[in-house]
């Protein structure tokens, strides 16, 4: 198992991993041999290599979900649902604000100045992006467009769904978190039916 350590416990501290965030380790968790390898170390655990359904990322998930392990998921999901509103908001915002046809997937690039500039002269985008900064979640205490939109891409980044190859340039990638974060909100509407707050469901709606 050593050969994967390395590896295990970038798993274990809950990173998600994809061709955009580390293509190597993206790469060896391809390779079935590294997975079942992974999995047997974590059987113990109750816990395997998953991905999402296009296989774009792989990340942990239960291996049974028994009491203990449906609890604990329903408390992460409980604790995860305020920030699914703010981060599909932001997926439709950049969609229609960029005038792109779907939603973004792994790999598309980003530039903050885009966002900013496409907002600078529409009162209805400056709005949802002000709101959307002043989030929780986001946490700006700007008022001032620039700083907001780059606070919005920074905590995207610390959360894993943006990668940014450059410190000195504001360029970012989409990861592969993002699909799984869509699949999270199915996961949650189709499947365990838990509590979304009416104002994100025209959002999930566009999005899904």
């Amino acid at each position: 198992m050593l050969p994967h350590g390395p590896l295990l416990e970038r798993l274990l501290a809950g990173e998600f991993i994809c061709a955009v965030s580390d293509e190597s380790a993206f790469k060896r968790l391809q390779d079935d041999a590294t997975r079942e390898a992974i999995d047997s170390y974590l059987r113990p655990l109750n816990r395997r290599v998953a991905s999402s359904l296009e296989e774009g990322v792989y990340f942990l998930a239960w291996r049974q979900l028994d009491d203990s392990a449906r609890d604990q998921l329903a408390r992460q999901l409980g604790d995860t649902v305020n920030s699914l509103l703010p981060l599909l908001e932001w997926l439709q915002l950049v969609q229609e604000a960029l005038g792109r046809d779907s939603v973004l997937s792994p790999g598309d690039v980003l530039k903050p100045g885009e966002l900013q500039a496409k907002s600078e002269d529409n009162p209805s985008l400056r709005e949802r992006i002000e709101r959307l900064a002043t989030d929780s979640f986001f946490g700006s205490q700007s008022d001032q467009l620039d700083a907001q939109v780059k606070q919005v891409f920074k905590r995207l980044r610390e959360h894993g769904y943006l990668l940014q190859p450059h410190a000195d340039r504001q360029v970012f990638l989409v990861t592969g978190k993002v699909d799984y974060l869509l699949e999270l909100v199915r996961f949650i509407r189709d499947e365990e039916h838990l509590p979304v707050e009416a104002e994100g469901e025209d959002t999930q709606e566009s999005l899904l």
